[in-house]
C-alpha cells in the first residue's frame, strides 16, 4: 500500500511529498515503494531525484537491470546522452543486461508473444498496414507522439517508428486483426509500458469502440 501512494503522487507531479511520505514511512521502504518513485521521476523527468532514489534501488536489488534501465531512460528523455552512455557502461561492468521488452495476448485459447521490431510473424505486413492506419487515425482525433518515450538519439521521424514498433502496440494490432468486432483486448507485458503506448491505447479505444486492457510489471 505504501508503494501505491508514492506512486499516486508521484504521477500527480507531488514528488516532494511523495518523498516525504517514504522518509516518514514506519517501515523501512523497500524497491516496490523506491521503484514507484524512480518511475515517477521518469514521468516528469526528474534527474536529479531520479539519480539519488537510483542509488538506493542499486544498494537493495544490485542485480536488478531494470533500475539501471529506468534511470538511463530518464537521461535519454532529457537529451543527456553521455549519461546514458556512461549508465550503460556501468551496468556492462556488473555483468547485467536489459531483459528485452515482450508483450503476450490471448487469441482463441492460444498464446501469442511479441518483441519490439519483431518482423518475424507470419502476418508482419497486416500487423504494420494495421498500425500505420491506426496512426493516421489518432493524429486526426488529436493524439500527439510522445517521442521522449523513444529513448535513442535519432531523428523524430525515427522515433515515432520506434514507438510504433513497441511490442504491446504489435500485439494490440494482432487482436484487432484476429478478433471479432467488439471484442475486449487484454495483453501484458513484462517491463514498464512506456506513457506513449498508453496514451495511443486510449485514442485507438475510442476509434475501435473496443475496451483495451494493458497490464505491465507496475500497472494495470
Amino acid at each position: 500500500h505504501y508503494a501505491c501512494m508514492v506512486d499516486l503522487l508521484g504521477r500527480a507531479g507531488h514528488l516532494e511529498e511523495a518523498q516525504k511520505f517514504i522518509h516518514k514511512m514506519p517501515v523501512e521502504p523497500d524497491a516496490c515503494v523506491w521503484g514507484a518513485l524512480l518511475g515517477a521521476c521518469r514521468i516528469h523527468c526528474n534527474i536529479e531525484l531520479g539519480k539519488s532514489v537510483a542509488e538506493h534501488l542499486f544498494v537493495i536489488e544490485p542485480e536488478n537491470a531494470g533500475n539501471y534501465v529506468l534511470l538511463s531512460n530518464i537521461y535519454a528523455a532529457l537529451g543527456m546522452w553521455d549519461n546514458v552512455a556512461k549508465v550503460r557502461t556501468m551496468m556492462k561492468d556488473r555483468g547485467l543486461r536489459k531483459i528485452p521488452g515482450c508483450s503476450w495476448i490471448q487469441v482463441k485459447k492460444r498464446m501469442y508473444t511479441f518483441f519490439v521490431r519483431d518482423n518475424l510473424h507470419p502476418q508482419n505486413k497486416e500487423i504494420n498496414a494495421m498500425l500505420e492506419r491506426l496512426d493516421g487515425q489518432m493524429k486526426k482525433a488529436g493524439y500527439v507522439p510522445d517521442t521522449n518515450f523513444a529513448l535513442h538519439d535519432v531523428q523524430k521521424e525515427e522515433k515515432e517508428y520506434i514507438l510504433c514498433s513497441h511490442s504491446e502496440r504489435q500485439a494490440l494490432a494482432f487482436g484487432l486483426i484476429n478478433t471479432c468486432p467488439g471484442t475486449p483486448i487484454r495483453i501484458i507485458k513484462n517491463l514498464r509500458m512506456c506513457g506513449d503506448c498508453h496514451s495511443a491505447a486510449k485514442f485507438i479505444s475510442e476509434i475501435v469502440g473496443r475496451e483495451i486492457f494493458m497490464r505491465d510489471t507496475h500497472r494495470f
